[in-house]
Parts: structure tokens; C-alpha cells; sequence
């Protein structure tokens, strides 16, 4: 479902939104949602992408140590 709503943007964004949206043949709010859309799953990937990190920092001497052991089987070649 589509709600009406109403944002302030400056005259220079929506120059360049109108050009962009025109671009790929949609309109001015089509445009805009799907922008926003796109900038969300962004911010989603980023937040799991640093909750992923701080587990690898969380568990790095672990891995490190498997690492390290995994190393010392391997036959030289």
C-alpha cells in the first residue's frame, strides 16, 4: 500500500532526481522509493557486515591458533 507524504528537498537534488528518474523511465517517486530502498539494504549489509567483524575480532587468537595448526600439516611442495 502507497501512503501520500510530503519531504523538502533542495532544487538541486530534484533536478537531478527528475533527470535520473527519467533516465530509467520512472517517475519522480518511483525514483525516490527505490533509492531509499537501495540506501536501506545498504545499511542492513553494513550493520551485519560489523556484527560479523566484531565476532571474528571476538574469536581472532581461536582462529589464529587454528590457523596456525592447520599450517603445520601441510606437506612442502
Amino acid at each position: 500500500m502507497k501512503i501520500k507524504t510530503s519531504i523538502t528537498l533542495s532544487e538541486d537534488l530534484l533536478k537531478v532526481i527528475d533527470k535520473r528518474a527519467k533516465q530509467h523511465k520512472k517517475n519522480r517517486s518511483d525514483f525516490i522509493e527505490g533509492a531509499v530502498w537501495t540506501f536501506i539494504r545498504q545499511l542492513t549489509r553494513d550493520e551485519q557486515n560489523a556484527r560479523d567483524l566484531d565476532i571474528i575480532d571476538r574469536r581472532a587468537d581461536f582462529l589464529n591458533q587454528e590457523a596456525t595448526d592447520v599450517l603445520a600439516y601441510q606437506v612442502p611442495l
